[in-house]
């Protein structure tokens, strides 16, 4: 369990000094529908793009503008502006995705903002792939009493098939499949799938599930934290195990068995995930978690100890080092935890990028690889014929790594592919005893070696 340090002090007292934030908007693309109202959106309402209590008023000079709510000096907020929906939310001038806005409170400021240009008068539209779909606009969420739209992703041979596909249910659908509905990105996991498909990978489904808005907090965390809510997490996962799953099974060739489901998010959708796998160790074998919140709940430490470790499983941690020292920290506090309740190397992975930042380009280019990792028995099909598998020790490894049951023999030869198909490492491999890997970036990779007429083939995970 993480221990939690109590200082007990004298207490001084002192003054907090408070800061108050106007926003106008001064220049607007000349398209801009008269009729349509603007909002402000982001870290201080739980990125909801439509909510009424923020919506901006228009001043004397016909400008639209915001007075926020009072904050301490120092409060760091990040936010973008919408017509009401991620469909509209600002992007550059030529339509390209922009970084969030910023402000750092200090004391009765005014800021000026130009806004160059909206998603759907931008010319990029929907970047969703031919074979993603809407499942349903408003999926009823009886455990919770709200409606949700889900995302469906089929593999690209789902209808010239007959085969039966593994799931993976994902959180925060707006950003996953296409730009034109997220509000920092998306994590074109649509694409990503398709281009290891075309690499001769098998791919599954994979179920987007959209956030609740000012819901996100609650149904993302089971606890509940006294300044920013949540407690709602159990729902929403009995939501996503009880309803949603048996629509998906009934409706869609799936492989239903735990073997083939895995759970997968970032941030706190990375919290609820790892907590919706452990819980429910029956229904999931596999979870994608990803600049997790541990952050959020004390509880979750205690809670990691006491669910133990039930069935075997697959976990994928993955932390950013430009995410905080807190947020690094605790990840390889839950590594050790989760080591020690039972779950080995073979299943537990971790993983600390060093310029990673808490954003969906980061947990983009990280996507393929984790999905390599969880279903690697189901995804890997580029194996040579008649290959025999090698054991590759440490694995994952970070400098150098050594082979079982194999002798280097003078006219072997070794070449290592990376995740994209790409040949990233070739030598020959005599008198060699050990490979150095040191230069490899993150990732997955597949090691062949050709010796004489035998052929040996093993995966392994550089850190």
């Amino acid at each position: 369990m993480k221990k939690i340090n109590l200082i007990i002090g004298i207490v001084f007292s002192c003054s907090v000094v408070f800061g108050q934030i106007t926003f106008i908007i001064n220049s607007l693309p000349a398209y801009t529908p008269p009729e349509d109202i603007i909002y402000i959106a982001g870290s201080l309402n739980s990125w909801d793009p439509g909510n009424p209590e923020f919506a901006l008023s228009k001043n004397e000079n016909n400008n639209w503008f915001i007075v926020l709510p009072e904050e301490p000096a120092g409060t760091i907020i990040e936010f973008k502006f919408t017509r009401g929906d991620w469909g509209t939310v600002e992007k550059g001038a030529t339509g390209e995705e922009i970084a969030n806005r910023q402000y750092i409170y200090g004391n009765g400021d005014t800021v000026n903002v130009e806004i160059l240009n909206w998603a759907d008068n931008s010319g990029g539209g929907s970047t969703a792939a031919g074979n993603v779909s809407i499942l349903d606009d408003a999926f009823y969420m009886p455990q919770l009493d709200r409606t949700r739209r889900i995302w469906l992703y089929l593999p690209p041979d789902y209808d010239s098939s007959n085969e039966n596909y593994p799931v993976l249910y994902m959180q925060d659908g707006q950003n996953l499949f296409d730009t034109y509905t997220s509000y920092n990105g998306e994590w074109e996991v649509d694409e990503t799938l398709n281009n290891l498909f075309d690499d001769g990978y098998q791919v599954p489904i994979v179920i987007g599930i959209d956030n609740g808005g000012t819901e996100r907090i609650n149904e993302y965390s089971p606890w509940v934290n006294s300044q920013y809510g949540g407690g709602q997490g159990d729902d929403y996962i009995n939501f996503i195990i009880s309803t949603l799953k048996p629509y998906v099974d009934k409706n869609y060739r799936t492989l239903p068995n735990r073997e083939s489901t895995a759970i997968m998010g970032s941030s706190l959708g990375g919290l609820i995930s790892q907590y919706g796998a452990l819980a429910h160790q029956d229904v999931f074998s596999k979870a994608g978690i990803f600049s997790p919140s541990y952050w959020f709940s004390d509880t979750v430490w205690m809670f990691a100890e006491d669910v133990g470790k039930q069935f075997d499983m697959k976990l994928y941690q993955l932390i950013g080092g430009l995410e905080g020292n807190e947020a690094v920290t605790d990840m390889w506090d839950m590594q050790d935890v989760l080591s020690n309740i039972g779950f080995n190397e073979d299943e537990l992975f971790s993983l600390e990028v060093p310029n990673g930042e808490h954003n969906e380009a980061f947990w983009r280019n990280q996507f393929a690889a984790a999905y390599l990792w969880m279903f690697n028995s189901f995804a890997n099909n580029v194996n040579e014929i008649n290959a025999i598998e090698i054991k590759i020790y440490p694995n994952p490894v970070k400098d150098k790594i050594s082979f079982a049951d194999y002798k280097s023999g003078k006219q072997d030869s070794l070449k290592i592919i990376d995740i994209e198909g790409t040949q990233v490492m070739q030598l020959s491999m005599e008198h060699i005893k050990q490979i150095d890997v040191t230069s490899l970036p993150p990732g997955s990779y597949i090691l062949i070696i050709k010796s004489n007429e035998i052929t040996y083939q093993g995966k392994f995970i550089k850190q």
